[in-house]
């Protein structure tokens, strides 16, 4: 795995709130769903590229 770093961002209000719902009811933390996330959107434009 390679070395995780730190940033932060601004997100619509409604949007976090949803996101901490889906964590706790997945018992994943916030920063797993976003890392799944951010990988799942590289795929898809990976993939509009070929």
């Amino acid at each position: 795995m390679s070395k995780k770093k730190t940033f932060s961002t601004r997100i619509d209000e409604d949007k976090l709130k949803a996101l901490k719902h889906l964590a706790v009811d997945l018992d994943k933390s916030l920063g797993v769903l976003l890392e799944e996330a951010i990988e799942d959107l590289c795929k898809k434009y990976k993939k509009k590229k070929k």
